[in-house]
């Protein structure tokens, strides 16, 4: 019995390290440990608390983006809109809130909602017709990025009530400064990887993005649970908005024009494949965090900002090489 028993045992414990190794987010978050480990031994200013408060706080509103942006790319979309919507979103709540037109909440509840129906539309337009999400999220966002140069007048939007701006506000957490905006973003991502991992929706999430007809064939209504991630990313552009608002202090129409890219470039960090069906809110988290601690490196380092945008584009490109292997092995 021992000599048949004992193989067994160890051809279980490869197969245990071998599922860890190649998890999706085992490569990113080596990656994230190991630029960690570089910035602090390359600039005394990064291994402080608040330090790396100051990360989050500059990734909230990406990171905030990038969870909407997982969901959609986790069936397979993507979203080009995203930072467009959200521009808009927060232009609405700061012009009606300082001009007086809606009471502050009244005015987040509106651009919340103004968001979510960019959101609906998007979804209805690549489930219904059906239209490429790619024309789609594009087109919407020249439609998102006009109406806020519209509507704002070309004008940054100041002088802003305090409801739109307290997820700015910090509090002390030993010596260091924690903005509410960082606990807002920190906690939709840990929901969103609960609903993810641990529920039927997010079962049906991955299923959708694995293959839409095999979805359909097993039970899944696949119209509405697309329509239904698009609206859900959407509100989470709302959300975003705010945080925009918060961390700013003004309304500014200029604002996100690259968030779109940044939010794709932190979910493909994360290990999500832009193929559907593979991934997590997890992985994106740790590709936002990439994204904030090799920028802050950086520019503590006295690094030139162009510089900074080429090294990010290198590992997008890197981190889409490894996706494209490990799907080919996976075969």
């Amino acid at each position: 019995m021992t000599a048949t028993t004992t193989p067994y045992a160890e051809l279980k414990a490869p197969t245990t390290a071998r599922r860890l190794l190649t998890a999706p987010t085992t490569g990113p978050l080596v990656a994230l440990l190991l630029a960690c480990v570089y910035f602090s031994l390359s600039t005394d200013q990064f291994l402080t608390g608040g330090n790396f408060s100051l990360i989050v706080q500059q990734v909230m509103v990406v990171g905030t983006l990038a969870i909407g942006q997982t969901l959609i790319i986790l069936t397979a979309g993507i979203d080009l809109s995203c930072g467009a919507v959200m521009a808009f979103g927060s232009i609405m709540m700061a012009k009606m809130a300082a001009e007086g037109t809606l009471s502050p909440l009244l005015a987040i509840a509106l651009g919340l909602a103004v968001c979510g129906g960019f959101g609906l539309l998007n979804g209805l337009l690549v489930q219904k017709i059906p239209l490429p999400p790619f024309i789609v999220t594009l087109g919407m966002l020249n439609v998102a990025f006009a109406l806020t140069h519209i509507y704002s007048k070309e004008q940054t939007v100041t002088s802003l009530p305090g409801p739109l701006t307290a997820l700015g506000q910090t509090f002390p957490l030993g010596h260091t400064d924690i903005t509410y905006g960082s606990l807002v973003t920190i906690a939709l991502f840990l929901l969103l990887a609960y609903a993810l991992s641990s529920t039927g929706w997010g079962r049906h999430v991955y299923a959708l993005g694995n293959s839409q007809e095999t979805a359909r064939l097993n039970g899944i209504r696949t119209s509405r649970l697309t329509i239904g991630i698009y609206t859900a990313a959407g509100l989470l552009y709302g959300v975003a908005a705010l945080l925009l608002i918060s961390r700013t202090g003004v309304g500014d129409p200029q604002a996100g024009q690259t968030d779109n890219l940044d939010s794709i470039t932190a979910v493909v960090l994360g290990g999500t494949s832009l193929f559907g069906g593979r991934g997590s809110v997890l992985g994106t988290f740790i590709g936002v965090l990439i994204v904030g601690v090799f920028r802050n490196g950086l520019q503590l380092m006295g690094v030139a900002s162009i510089y900074q945008t080429l090294i990010t584009g290198v590992l997008v490109i890197l981190a889409v090489t490894v996706d494209q292997i490990s799907r080919k092995k996976a075969r």
